[in-house]
């Protein structure tokens, strides 16, 4: 399958394969302050000033809490048949922990039941990254205690929807939890501490583990996961010192999460790095975090290249490993072959016994045209990621689902709404809604289960 986006080239999915969007509820609900929600970290976060670009925030977003009929018809103009949402933490405890309040979980109740109506499968994400206020202020996610209020979270939820819902997301990108948020500050709640980092990344996966067995209590039939976002690492160079930096950049990006969630420990080149006495691990935490999932979310949108800090650029060997030409607006490498890199490397060297994209997009700078938006660009860059997702099902690799980022633009965290991932354009004045050429696209892939190239040019 070593063909080009200029080769033609047709590929028929599995009949039952998944194919959906995903959002998240910070970036797309607003009503920040109604209905008994309590503060989140990027509330907090985000009205911070300089925290995020042009002074946004999240208070309105794309208004989905009051437009979440509109959004399901588009969802069905598009032909979704799956729909990967996360639940706003602080809209059911909005202390954190405590008295639940039943109009939160009313929402995501109402909201289940006209997907189902609309033949869209929901697949509920418990965190993506909106922690209680409350809890972040007695610790967060460096302190145990907030593994704890997460498990009761997840008993809340899954008991609440379990009997329509049947695919559980526990934690979306950990990695990102952890080390954006409690090291390098670009996230909320905006630190800058590795000892927060290294413990609040155990105490995520400690939640998780927890989370998948109290989900399994209350609903025996669910699939449950977890999402990781990947990058395959490549050294900048064939020196030992870029070898060594991008062997330490997947230690502690991708083999900190999928040892443990494996059962192997966390790797021992990355905690020798790291330096710390892991003393906040106790007896039977390894054992929680390595509770057996029904399949792994895989997030992938680029490649990294690594360049040696331990050493001046004049003493390495000269950079032999150079990015493509196309960028997406994030700066991001357009590299589609690194995703079934690296579906092939977790499915050679761990046991999962599934695996699914849920999450892969592209910004570009859009504009509307005669209420129209042509993003040829990202209807490109979908189609050669599908190619890639065709060639590891034709390897082998359990490839189940394909969810495309994003349904909708929407608040991209630290960026604010400067960048566009969706399908469909949002006027963020004005709340108007247009299918992109992307989504009238993608609607055909999913009616007809067939991948076809698009020509390089748009016609």
């Amino acid at each position: 399958m070593n063909t080009t986006l200029n080769t033609p080239f047709t590929y028929t999915f599995p009949p039952d394969f998944i194919w959906g969007t995903a959002t998240s509820s910070y970036q797309i609900e607003g009503a920040w302050q109604e209905d008994g929600k309590g503060e989140s970290i990027w509330d907090r976060f985000a009205h911070t000033p300089g925290k995020i670009e042009n002074g946004d925030n999240g208070d309105t977003a794309c208004d989905h809490y009051h437009r979440w009929a509109e959004d399901i018809r588009l969802m069905q103009a598009i032909g979704l048949r799956a729909y990967r949402l996360s639940v706003s933490w602080p809209r059911i405890f909005p202390e954190g922990s405590g008295a639940v309040n039943q109009r939160g979980l009313d929402f995501y109740s109402n909201l289940v039941d006209h997907l189902l109506e609309a033949g869209i499968e929901p697949h509920v994400n418990l965190y993506h990254w909106e922690l209680p206020q409350v809890l972040q202020d007695q610790g967060g996610w460096p302190a145990r205690q907030t593994a704890h209020a997460f498990a009761k979270f997840a008993d809340t939820v899954s008991s609440s929807l379990g009997d329509r819902v049947k695919h559980w997301i526990t934690l979306n990108e950990p990695f990102v939890s952890a080390y954006l948020g409690y090291y390098e500050g670009s996230h909320a709640p905006g630190h800058h501490n590795m000892d927060e980092m290294v413990a609040a990344a155990h105490h995520l996966l400690l939640g998780h583990g927890w989370a998948v067995n109290t989900i399994r209590d209350n609903v025996p039939d669910a699939g449950v996961a977890i999402v990781l976002n990947h990058h395959p690492f490549y050294p900048a160079s064939n020196s030992a010192a870029d070898i060594k930096e991008a062997k330490l950049w997947d230690g502690t990006n991708n083999r900190w999460y999928l040892d443990a969630l494996s059962g192997r420990g966390y790797p021992q080149d990355v905690v020798q790095q790291y330096g710390k006495p892991l003393d906040f691990i106790q007896i039977g935490d390894m054992d929680t975090i390595a509770v057996p999932l029904d399949y792994l979310g895989i997030n992938y949108y680029t490649r990294l290249i690594v360049r040696s800090q331990e050493i001046p650029d004049h003493q390495n060997e000269p950079v032999s490993t150079f990015p493509g030409e196309e960028h997406t607006e994030m700066g991001w490498e357009v590299y589609p072959s690194g995703l079934f890199e690296f579906l092939d490397r977790v499915n050679r060297e761990y046991s999962f016994p599934a695996l699914m994209i849920t999450e892969n997009g592209a910004a570009y700078p859009d504009s509307v045209e005669n209420n129209k938006v042509h993003d040829h660009n990202r209807i490109r860059y979908i189609a050669a990621h599908l190619r890639e997702a065709a060639r590891a099902i034709e390897a082998g690799i359990p490839l189940r689902g394909y969810f495309y980022w994003s349904l909708m633009d929407n608040f991209e965290w630290a960026f604010g709404y400067s960048k566009r991932f969706g399908l469909i354009h949002v006027d963020f004045e004005t709340q108007e809604r247009i299918l992109k050429d992307s989504a009238h696209w993608y609607r055909n892939v999913i009616l007809t289960n067939q991948l076809t190239l698009p020509p390089e040019k748009p016609e």
